[in-house]
C-alpha cells in the first residue's frame, strides 16, 4: 500500500512538473504569413459574449476573415454580431442556416463556414472562448511537418462561487495539465473548444462530415489525425474560457458528458481515471501514514496551487478549496458514466450508447 502512495504522488508531481515544463515554451516567430479564417459557432447570447466575440475581431493576424455560423434567424447573438462586423468593417460575415451533416450540432452549424472560405488554413473556435490577439499566430507557428491538428485545452478564468471555482479546477489543473504533459511526447488529444486544420488534410479524410462519424468532433479529429501518422499538437499557451458563476446542476452535467465521451472514445485511457484525483491516494496515506496526511494534503494541492499561479490562473484560497471538493465528485463522476445510455448536448442525442 505505501508504494501504491508513492507511486500515486509520483505521477501526480511529475505530470505537474511536465505541464509546467511545456508551458515555458514558445514557438519561433512566424517567417510566413498565411491566410486563416476563423469560424466561430454562436448560439444564444452568453453572459461574456460582450468580451469573448469581439476579440474574434482583433485579431494581429494580417490575413484572416472571421465567419460567425449561427443556426437561427431569430438567435439573440445576431444583433450584437452585426454590430461587431459594423465596427470591424472587411474583417468578416455572419453566416445564418444550419445543414444537417451528422449528429453533431455544432458540425451542422459550421459546415456553411467550411463551405464560403477557400482559405488553406482554418481555426474553428468556440464563442466563450477569450482568445488573446496573437491567438492565430500562435496556431500557426506551431504547425511543423509532423502536425496534423493544433488545438487547445480552456484554462477557466474569472470563476464566481463554489461551483465556478470547481469547474475551473476541472478545467486547469487537471484536464490542461494532463494535455500540456501529453503533448511533450506528441501524444495530445484534440479538444473542441479549437481546432485548427490544414484544409486540404481535413478534405482528403472527407471535410467536416468526417468529424461526425465519432460521438464528438474531438474524438473523431485525435482519431483521424493519428490514423495518418500525425501528431495533435497544442498551442504555446491555452485559450481562456470566463467562468462566472455555476451551478452543481450545470458543473455536473457537462463533466459527466465529457467523461461519458471520454469513456467510449478512449475507454483503455478513461480507465485510469479512477485514480487520478487526490481521494485514493490521500485515504490510504492516511491509513498507512496518519501522522503525514496534513503533509500529504499540503504537498498535493500546493503542487497544483503552484502550477496554478505560476501561469496566472485563479489560485485563491477558495481555489484549493475547489481542487478538493473536485477530486471528491470525480470518483462519483466515472462511475456514474458507466452507467448513462445517452449522451445529448444542447438537446441534441449525440450517441446511443450501451450501459
Amino acid at each position: 500500500m505505501t508504494i501504491l502512495v508513492l507511486i500515486l504522488f509520483a505521477v501526480h508531481l511529475l505530470s505537474l512538473g511536465l505541464a509546467g515544463w511545456r508551458l515555458t515554451r514558445r514557438p519561433a516567430p512566424l517567417t510566413e504569413v498565411q491566410p486563416v479564417c476563423l469560424l466561430v459557432p454562436v448560439r444564444g447570447l452568453d453572459a461574456t459574449a460582450d468580451e469573448t466575440l469581439p476579440a474574434f475581431l482583433r485579431q494581429d493576424h494580417p490575413h484572416h476573415r472571421v465567419l460567425f455560423c449561427v443556426e437561427d434567424a431569430d438567435d439573440p447573438v445576431i444583433p450584437l454580431i452585426h454590430a461587431l462586423l459594423d465596427a470591424h468593417p472587411g474583417r468578416g460575415a455572419l453566416l445564418v442556416g444550419r445543414d444537417p451533416i451528422s449528429h453533431n450540432p455544432k458540425l451542422n452549424n459550421l459546415v456553411k463556414g467550411w463551405g464560403a472560405d477557400d482559405s488553406d488554413w482554418v481555426a474553428m473556435v468556440d464563442s466563450n472562448a477569450l482568445v488573446p490577439d496573437d491567438y492565430l499566430s500562435q496556431l500557426l507557428a506551431v504547425w511543423d511537418g509532423r502536425t496534423g491538428l493544433v488545438t487547445s485545452p480552456a484554462v477557466g478564468i474569472m470563476p464566481a462561487g463554489v461551483w465556478g471555482r470547481v469547474e475551473a479546477a476541472f478545467l486547469n489543473t487537471h484536464q490542461a495539465r494532463w494535455q500540456f504533459a501529453a503533448d511533450l511526447f506528441g501524444a495530445g488529444f484534440a479538444q473542441g473548444k479549437t481546432l485548427f486544420w490544414n484544409r486540404s488534410l481535413l478534405d482528403r479524410a472527407g471535410g467536416l462530415p468526417a468529424l461526425g462519424r465519432e460521438l464528438a468532433e474531438d474524438v473523431a479529429s485525435t482519431k483521424l489525425v493519428r490514423a495518418r501518422g500525425l501528431s495533435v499538437r497544442l498551442v504555446a499557451r491555452p485559450v481562456f474560457q470566463p467562468m462566472g458563476r455555476r451551478d452543481f446542476a450545470a458543473v455536473w452535467d457537462r463533466q459527466l458528458r465529457w467523461a461519458r465521451i471520454r469513456r467510449l472514445g478512449f475507454p483503455l485511457l478513461f480507465v485510469p481515471e479512477l485514480i487520478l484525483g487526490g481521494l485514493l491516494p490521500l485515504g490510504l496515506l492516511g491509513v498507512v501514514a496518519p501522522a503525514l496526511l496534513p503533509l500529504g494534503v499540503a504537498l498535493w494541492y500546493g503542487a497544483e496551487w503552484a502550477l496554478a499561479r505560476a501561469n496566472g490562473w485563479p489560485a485563491g484560497g477558495r481555489d484549493v478549496g475547489a481542487l478538493m471538493l473536485r477530486d471528491a465528485l470525480m470518483p462519483a463522476l466515472w462511475l456514474w458514466s458507466w452507467k448513462s445510455r445517452i449522451i445529448a448536448w444542447r438537446g441534441n442525442v449525440l450517441v446511443q450508447a450501451p450501459g
